[in-house]
């Protein structure tokens, strides 16, 4: 069995490597090939990088930016409205933060129920070891299980054959996601799954189909047998009411700075760069945090490559080193500070733990342009955002580089 990592190495030279591979393919060949899952280590026609722009190894402004080198935007029109998919997602969470919240309570009542229901807890592990019998969805649970990935394509099919063929609850599918996925997220993953169930645009379900499975693993598997065929929306509370997105800080000019840098933003320069120099950094990974149960050893090991990555490069520019999960960890680091600066963390476990140290502690968090350009238009759906993404384009290509 290959290492996750063997597939995937975590680090920027990797990110490039692949950008670099797909980009040919970012025109037209994605536009007709990217809904194909034909297998494990077939994924040709999607560019793979959402590990990287998970993490910010690659950020999403550099990936849009090299492809629009290339390509106009009509030709990519596809790519890079996936792209800005995972920005939209991010925005609309973040103006929302309580549907992150809503989620982890009725994951935590779910996690219960496995206690008390054998027949529930006996349907959950099957469907998590890829034993159910349906073929499709136990090669997708085993691929995702031992490479840490999945088509695109197959998470919307495996989904919806987890809550309406399976009748298991949509937050344990979302957190078999988290604690498997090298990009899993609580934004795309948690909205995701939403979407699939008919709560996130209400009423509005996916239905896996065995016509639809076929066609898109071109015969691989053929009329997969015993899906559901409706696919009726969940019920669920309305989302909380949104709330504006915070204005970014100032960046600290003086004294001692020290930089918290997390699991959600590894290209620091952004935030380097507007700052006179940083006398030492705490480096924070939580990927272990995003779920109750415990992850996959390749989630919390790419993670951390990753941050070590990142500290090698910029080692020069980041002073003396700290590691930590802890509140109490950062705010004892932090007494040799005057000013504690931060890359922006979106909502998820990175954001809880500072706000936390922000109570003891003043924190400036430290937004990118692109961030604060696009977030504030995922205030609805999608299509109404992707009516912004011209004009996003071009205050992108208006920016310095990530």
């Amino acid at each position: 069995m290959t290492d996750p990592l063997t597939r995937f190495p975590a680090n920027r030279t990797a990110a490039l490597e692949r950008l670099q591979t797909f980009l040919p393919h970012a025109g037209r060949t994605y536009a007709a090939r990217r809904n194909y899952d034909l297998g494990r280590d077939q994924h040709l026609h999607v560019s793979q990088l959402s590990p990287y722009i998970r993490c910010r190894l690659l950020t999403e402004e550099e990936v849009l930016k090299t492809v629009l080198a290339r390509f106009s935007p009509t030709s990519a029109e596809k790519f890079i409205q996936e792209v800005f998919w995972r920005t939209y997602w991010k925005g609309w969470l973040e103006m929302r933060p309580g549907v992150w919240s809503d989620y982890q309570i009725g994951l935590s009542q779910a996690l219960n129920d496995l206690q008390t229901q054998g027949g529930l807890r006996q349907r959950w592990q099957d469907a998590c070891a890829g034993q159910t019998d349906i073929a499709a969805f136990d090669a997708w649970a085993q691929e995702l299980v031992e490479t840490g990935y999945m088509h695109n394509h197959a998470r919307m099919w495996f989904a919806s054959i987890w809550i309406f063929t399976l009748g298991l609850p949509w937050q344990l599918g979302a957190d078999f996601f988290l604690r498997h996925l090298l990009d899993g997220d609580p934004a795309s993953n948690t909205l995701g799954w939403r979407w699939v169930a008919g709560i996130q645009t209400r009423g509005k379900t996916y239905l896996a189909r065995a016509s639809n499975i076929e066609k898109y693993t071109e015969g691989r598997f053929a009329s997969p047998r015993g899906l559901a065929d409706i696919a009726p929306p969940l019920e669920a509370a309305s989302p909380p009411d949104r709330q504006p997105i915070a204005a970014p800080d100032a960046p600290p000019q003086t004294g001692r700075i020290g930089l918290i840098l997390h699991d959600d933003d590894l290209s620091p320069a952004f935030a380097l760069d507007q700052m006179p120099s940083v006398a030492g950094t705490f480096v924070l990974t939580t990927r272990d945090q995003l779920s109750p149960l415990s992850p996959a050893a390749h989630v919390t090991a790419f993670s951390q490559a990753a941050a070590q990555d990142c500290t090698a490069r910029y080692a020069d520019r980041l002073g003396t080193i700290a590691r930590g999960q802890t509140v109490e960890e950062i705010l004892d680091w932090a007494q040799g500070f005057d000013h504690i600066a931060t890359p922006y963390a979106p909502t998820g476990p990175n954001a809880d733990i500072l706000a936390r140290v922000a109570q003891d502690r003043s924190v400036t968090r430290l937004q990118r342009d692109y961030d604060a350009a696009a977030w504030p238009y995922a205030n609805a759906g999608f299509f109404k955002f992707k009516a912004k993404i011209p004009t996003l384009i071009g205050q992108m290509q208006g920016l310095s580089a990530a």
